[in-house]
């Protein structure tokens, strides 16, 4: 069997939610006749989306949404079922954005993005196929900002559904998944302890939130900078050490961004890094870290598989995947867990149908998910996992919807 096409099937088997979702599609054909335009991390859970989409009737039109995040296999088995796929792992920027035209160029009346590459690239570049558009989804925070930002300026001319911001996706894939892929892929790729290390997490959000727990499970001294007064007062009564970045910057042996901010590791912080220290990103662009810098001022003084080094003065530091995305973009990150996706592309599967079908009636803007599919996937996940929970009573639903009943 070829690689890619055993990479997705091992994911298939620990997909229940889509896997049901899927039977759904191939029952009522919900897509039929929708073109679908996305840009996602190209690897093997998203392929498990793309033929759940596929199944459901749709036309599937796919491109990477980081240059190094796709995985070569993948894509060649997602073309031999069918699918019109584009990316290429370690492309050039050049050769990303003209794969994001090709998506375009089948004139999808539905996006799908994880940092907003297409409904930028739309807005801009080709005008001319927005009057096609019915609307899109957002998987990421990074790319919910800049859409955030689009609709205040009204500048964002069609609706999309913010996948990102429900609780199944921060509450799962932010925590737990951001969590232990980036510091599986950071350990696989350094093969360096975690346990004893000074680990600094910049940004408490989410993200932010399922490292420095995890990384404190392994054993690390984890110190979290922050600008959020409200998110670095709870990363204190979370029990950690918190500071500004030029206090951390000493301190620290292992620095992981996750803020979706740009120049948040400088050359100040780097003068007063240990020898040795480990800089890599968990948000979704590479700004976090000032590679520039590093280029121009430090001597290059070598890659291997994913780690660059770079000497100035009396230190060396390495950073990992390009500052890009740790847990897909070195050699042996392989994302989110299974599980995790499972949960996150249901949203997105789901939130695809309903902009299917009520997309020419919401107006221009970022939607929220409604909270029927997401209660509805946890449900299902909750069924798979053979869990109960309880249901309220006649008598509770009243009281809970009441404003009467008082002491």
């Amino acid at each position: 069997m070829h690689t890619g096409e055993a990479k997705i099937r091992w994911a298939e088997q620990y997909m229940p939610v889509l896997r049901e979702i899927r039977e759904r599609f191939v029952k009522e054909q919900p897509l039929a006749g929708i073109v679908i335009g996305m840009a996602l991390h190209v690897e093997a859970k998203t392929a498990v989306l793309v033929r759940t989409l596929v199944a459901g009737g749709a036309e599937v039109h796919i491109t990477g949404c980081n240059p190094l995040s796709t995985q070569d296999d993948v894509v060649d088995a997602l073309k031999a079922s069918g699918v019109h796929c584009y990316a290429k792992r370690a492309c050039t920027l050049e050769e990303y954005y003209s794969a994001i035209d090709q998506v375009l160029d089948a004139k999808p009346s539905i996006t799908i993005d994880d940092g907003m590459d297409l409904i930028h690239r739309l807005h801009t570049g080709r005008r001319d196929i927005l009057p096609l558009v019915l609307g899109g989804c957002e998987e990421t925070t990074t790319g919910i900002h800049r859409l955030k930002a689009m609709a205040k300026e009204k500048k964002l001319l069609f609706p999309v559904v913010a996948v990102n911001d429900t609780p199944m996706k921060h509450f799962f894939d932010n925590v737990h998944g951001t969590g232990e892929s980036a510091l599986t892929a950071i350990m696989a790729t350094t093969n360096c302890l975690i346990a004893g290390k000074q680990v600094v997490v910049a940004g408490y959000g989410y993200c932010g939130r399922g490292l420095a727990t995890k990384a404190r499970a392994l054993g690390a001294r984890v110190i979290v900078t922050e600008i959020d007064p409200r998110r670095a007062l709870q990363a204190h009564f979370d029990g950690f050490e918190l500071m500004t970045m030029r206090e951390a910057a000493p301190i620290g042996e292992l620095f992981v961004t996750t803020t979706g901010n740009l120049s948040v590791l400088t050359a100040d912080d780097f003068a007063l890094m240990k020898d040795g220290a480990i800089l890599c990103n968990a948000g979704h662009f590479n700004v976090e870290i000032d590679i520039g810098w590093l280029e121009t001022n430090a001597d290059s003084i070598g890659r291997r598989d994913g780690i660059d080094s770079y000497s100035f003065g009396d230190r060396t530091l390495h950073v990992l995947a390009e500052g890009r995305l740790v847990n897909l973009a070195v050699p042996k990150g392989m994302g989110h867990p299974i599980e995790v996706m499972d949960l996150s592309f249901a949203v997105q599967a789901l939130s695809t149908e309903y902009m299917a079908k009520q997309g020419r009636n919401l107006t221009p803007g970022v939607h929220e998910v409604p909270t029927a599919i997401d209660e509805q996937i946890a449900r299902i996940k909750l069924a798979a996992l053979g869990c109960s929970i309880d249901t309220l009573t006649e008598e509770q639903a009243e009281y809970m919807s009441s404003w009467n009943v008082g002491t």
